[in-house]
């Protein structure tokens, strides 16, 4: 059952974010849930006022509020982006004087955790698991070795087709991508040639991946129980992921010295900004870059 709309001016923003911001459709629907939450909880507080005429303190209020009842600094972050995103339209509109929110930031309080990944040996020893007789078994290991040898994300790999791949330029063309951006990723040659293998017994079109059970496309369940399967004959650690097996994908270019910008477009980030919770595989990068520069030197 969808919710009963909200002010016209909340729901102008989120047909601009749709419409205009391109913004997905699950963006959207975070930003509609964080507006309803922060009106119902400022609601008792200062009933009656709208979200655009509230002051600095009342969100001040609010946030404590939230953190007192249990919700994460990443959460509250979230939370405080979608606010003053909508604030800005509001003030854009010319409904306010000003985004009281605007330079106002949590980020600075966060810190940053590094992602949940494995290391080589472990890689080595899922795609290793991945080796057993039999047409399931071969559908497998092309999942895991795509996950993690392309950096899919689980909705990716489930909606790609057998036209997806490029045989011309050995790539991998992910259309369903979030936030609608499509990339193109190099499929490593190893790779390339048993997927190859793999589509002279898949047919030439529909989905690349099926159930071997009705012929349906996988799902994200079929995936999570692929993973945890092979990871589980492994001997890995549990708790490995679709997710860790894109973590690790980054990570394991971060330590071989590829450029941050080609990882965030290999991973189909919007900038490398998103990219930089991979930094933490280099501690001493930074440093040691800096050290290369001829400050000091005489001619």
């Amino acid at each position: 059952m969808s919710s009963p709309p909200m002010d016209p001016l909340i729901e102008g923003y989120l047909s601009y974010l749709d419409k205009v911001g391109r913004k997905a459709l699950r963006t959207v629907v975070d930003v509609r849930c964080t507006l309803r939450r922060v009106m119902t909880a400022i609601a008792r507080r200062r009933p009656g006022v709208d979200l655009w005429h509230l002051s600095l303190e009342d969100y001040l209020h609010w946030l404590e509020d939230e953190r007192q009842q249990g919700r994460s600094a990443a959460g509250l972050a979230k939370c405080l982006s979608h606010v003053r995103g909508f604030l800005d339209y509001a003030w854009r509109s010319g409904r306010t004087e000003r985004n009281v929110l605007d330079g106002f930031s949590l980020q600075h309080t966060l810190r940053r955790t590094a992602p949940k990944h494995l290391t080589l040996e472990e890689a080595e020893r899922l795609v290793h698991a991945t080796d057993a007789p039999g047409e399931t078994a071969r559908r497998d290991r092309m999942i895991i070795l795509l996950l993690y040898g392309c950096g899919l994300r689980t909705s990716e790999l489930c909606a790609l087709d057998v036209g997806d791949i490029n045989r011309e330029r050995h790539e991998l063309v992910v259309l369903k991508a979030k936030g609608d951006r499509p990339r193109s990723i190099p499929i490593p040659e190893a790779l390339y040639t048993e997927l190859l293998a793999y589509l002279l017994e898949h047919g030439k079109r529909g989905a690349l991946f099926r159930t071997s059970f009705l012929g349906r496309r996988i799902s994200h369940k079929d995936v999570c129980d692929v993973v945890t399967t092979v990871a589980t004959r492994a001997g890995l650690r549990s708790g490995v992921t679709a997710r860790t097996l894109r973590h690790s994908f980054a990570t394991h270019l971060m330590d071989r010295g590829v450029d941050l910008s080609i990882i965030a477009s290999l991973m189909g980030h919007r900038s490398p900004q998103e990219t930089g919770v991979y930094l933490h595989v280099l501690p001493q990068r930074p440093e040691a870059a800096v050290r290369t520069l001829p400050i000091g030197e005489r001619s």
